[in-house]
């Protein structure tokens, strides 16, 4: 028994020094996360920007090393093209390094990043683009660049811009279950995939215009930028006169083939280093923890609201636009006497028909007090129009994907599969004939049909006169430019959707004139949540946690395919306004 003891007690000592240091250790690396220490930005530096990392409205810093993988950091786009702004202005950053093994970005948020770039050569600072592989995503970005070079055993992408959709509809036939969507306009294609084996002519005049507009974004900037001709650009795309990084140096496209030492060599002899010496080389995520630019106070506020992500009913907690949780925080801005203008800035395809009306119930209320200004990201269509019409002015790039005005509601009858394949019947009882509507166990009544039909009409009909309304156009005009077509930021310019060409800085500058101020700080909402707590949030939607580390394991097609699943199941029997496709691959 005393044997016992001495060993008990000697292990519950080693218990509880273990649990004193882990406690220790435990308010250290909280003491850590709560103040992390600022970055060092030393002398001669280099501002590095990574295009292959995630680029989302609002960042979102990493997480933990986990099996599989790491949740990476993910920069904001705004702060990313503040942090090239200041860096022009900053003596201690003296070029700016372009890694382009990536596309990042969408095609919007390429046009806000390269207007920053082009800021930063006013300055007189040298831009440096360098990539294994480049591809024309990449080189948005890259042809803005003093100096583009590719490694000599690399490649460059110039093929041109091609958008692929997938369609169901052999595999739901194959499997006995049939589609039954109701929809409003005959360019409304997102439900084609389930009820078509191809797009529709409606589908491809619209989507041929808007990857033309893109592209032909695209050869004009690498014209202007490379000094080239727009139709010599578009004969060596379509000629596939691009083979290699030699053909891309003889044509014009790149500056030479060099591998990564060598471009590092050329920036150490701009500075006026030595072959030895290290460049102080500073990561954009870095430098951004340097930004001065939320640093002003004042007692006029604008309230800065990101909306990215499908629009879906309730609350949510990051990556989506919860009808509840938006409509919310535009009455918090309403409400608040110091906020003087607000912001909005849309970067969503849509969603939930019922969270979008909320929202743009909100925006009316809000405008009706204080100025409200739309900036529209890489798309603001369907529900992400809605929401955005009611505002006093809407910003867009010429890239933007908007439009999508109209209405899809789709209901799956899988009867004849489980009778057929399964070999699984249904059977029950209700109270009136409507009463299991929506099931998956039979087929509509044409009655059913009916009462559907009626009531996407309805919300058409009511997004048709929101548009008019907000736009100051007649319900007939915007029915003619409706229909549920998509429409570059340029081409709805040109027919009255949007009012301006331009990014958020310029919507936010607006928003300041509007409201008569010229002294402003900056509300940035919804508010950004560290790590640890979206680790313990329980309704918590974003992608970056645990998300990115599924994706390296199955793949981006993969995850995206699981995405686009996991939405599906979300829509059925519930009106959506949602763009057909997604922008992004």
């Amino acid at each position: 028994m005393r044997t016992f003891f001495k060993f008990f007690f000697a292990s519950l000592a080693a218990s509880v020094l273990l649990l004193v240091i882990l406690l220790a250790l435990g308010v250290k690396l909280v003491s850590a996360v709560a103040e992390p220490e600022l970055p060092e930005l030393k002398s001669n530096a280099v501002l590095r920007i990574d295009l292959s990392a995630p680029i989302l409205e609002q960042g979102m810093e990493s997480g933990l090393d986990f099996p599989e993988g790491k949740t990476p950091q993910v920069n904001g786009l705004f702060d990313m093209v503040r942090a090239i702004k200041q860096a022009a202005t900053d003596d201690g950053i003296k070029a700016l390094y372009l890694y382009c093994n990536g596309d990042g970005a969408g095609y919007a948020s390429n046009a806000e990043l390269r207007e920053a770039l082009v800021y930063f050569k006013t300055k007189k600072k040298t831009i440096y683009a360098f990539a294994e592989n480049l591809t024309q995503r990449g080189y948005e970005l890259a042809n803005v660049a003093e100096k583009i070079y590719v490694m000599p055993m690399g490649k460059m992408d110039w093929l041109g811009y091609g958008l692929d959709l997938t369609f169901f509809k052999g595999t739901l036939d194959k499997l006995e279950v049939e589609p039954q969507i109701i929809y409003a306009g005959k360019f409304k294609s997102f439900t084609e995939p389930f009820r078509l084996q191809s797009m529709s002519s409606e589908n491809r005049l619209q989507l041929t215009q808007f990857v033309e507009a893109v592209y032909g974004s695209l050869l004009n900037n690498t014209a202007t930028a490379r000094g080239l001709d727009s139709s010599t650009l578009r004969r060596l795309a379509n000629t596939w006169g691009i083979k290699s990084v030699e053909d891309a140096v003889s044509n014009g496209l790149i500056t030479a083939a060099r591998y990564d030492d060598e471009v590092k060599s050329d920036i150490k002899s701009q500075l006026g280093l030595k072959p030895g010496d290290k460049i102080n080389f500073i990561s954009v995520t870095d430098y951004i923890k340097l930004g001065t630019w939320n640093s002003n106070t004042s007692a006029n506020k604008i309230a800065l609201i990101y909306a990215e992500g499908d629009i879906v009913d309730g609350k949510t907690d990051g990556g989506q636009v919860g009808g509840e949780t938006y409509s919310l925080l535009l009455r918090k801005a309403r409400f608040d006497s110091s906020i003087k203008a607000v912001v909005l800035r849309v970067n969503s395809p849509g969603g939930s028909a019922v969270a979008s009306e909320a929202i743009w119930r909100e925006v009316g209320l809000c405008r009706k007090v204080k100025p409200v200004v739309v900036s529209m990201g890489d798309y603001a269509a369907s529900g992400g129009y809605y929401i955005s019409c009611a505002a006093d002015s809407i910003f867009a790039q010429p890239s933007t994907l908007t439009g999508s005005i109209g209405v899809f509601i789709m209901y799956f009858n899988a009867q004849k599969m489980f009778n057929n394949k399964l070999g699984v019947s249904f059977d029950g009882v209700k109270t009136g004939p409507y009463a299991d509507f929506g099931s998956i166990s039979r087929p509509m009544t044409e009655a059913e049909k009916s009462h559907a039909q009626v009531e996407v009409d309805a919300i058409y009909a009511n997004f048709l006169q929101r548009v008019a309304d907000g736009r100051k156009l007649r319900v007939s005009a915007v029915d003619s430019i409706s229909q549920g077509r998509v429409w570059s930021g340029k081409a709805a310019l040109a027919i009255g959707l949007v009012d301006k060409m331009g990014g958020l800085q310029d919507a936010i500058d607006c928003a300041a004139r509007m409201a008569k101020v010229s002294d402003y700080e900056l509300r940035e909402w919804p508010f950004v949540k560290s790590f640890w707590e979206k680790l313990s949030s329980e309704t918590d939607a974003s992608p970056t946690i645990g998300g990115y580390a599924l994706q390296q394991q199955i793949g981006k097609q993969n995850f995206a395919l699981l995405q686009q699943m996991k939405a599906f199941q979300a829509m059925a029997g519930v009106p959506q306004m949602r763009l057909p496709f997604a922008l992004k691959p």
